[in-house]
């Protein structure tokens, strides 16, 4: 067995793109317009061959947000520096719901709502400013 995607369904898919592609650095990988019912499929990844994907389910006609499960936790990113990569979307407009105080986790949300998790790569890095003294911001 082989784990392929998640899906996320999207309301605004320029803005869902922004994030993840933009924001987080994440790559199309393919695409799918199905005009019979009224959706598209985007897929995106690292490129990496062994990667999972992202699926973005974005419904044509969807005339209002999603509203978000408790069943769906997050999706979860393990990048090489925590603190340069949560100033770096900070920089970008990204809020960070609940800042790397330890130095390992942080937490932010796309545009639908949906918990993003990241994590430092190996140990965790030595405790810093701004973020050892950061509140959390809004639910993650």
């Amino acid at each position: 067995m082989k784990y392929l995607h998640a899906m996320i369904r999207v309301k605004d898919l320029d803005q869902a793109l922004d994030f993840f592609c933009n924001k987080l650095g994440l790559k199309e990988t393919r695409r799918h317009d199905h005009p019979e019912g009224r959706y598209t499929l985007v897929f995106l990844s690292e490129l990496d061959a062994n990667s999972p994907e992202i699926e973005l389910t974005y419904n044509w006609d969807q005339p209002s947000a999603y509203t978000s499960g408790r069943n769906f936790g997050h999706l979860a990113f393990e990048v090489d520096n925590i603190y340069e990569t949560c100033a770096n979307l900070q920089a970008k407009g990204v809020i960070i719901n609940r800042p790397p105080r330890d130095g390992r986790m942080a937490f932010i949300r796309s545009p639908d709502l949906i918990s993003i998790e990241l994590l430092q790569k190996g140990k965790s890095l030595e405790i810093a400013e701004p973020w050892k003294s950061m509140s959390n911001t809004g639910e993650w």
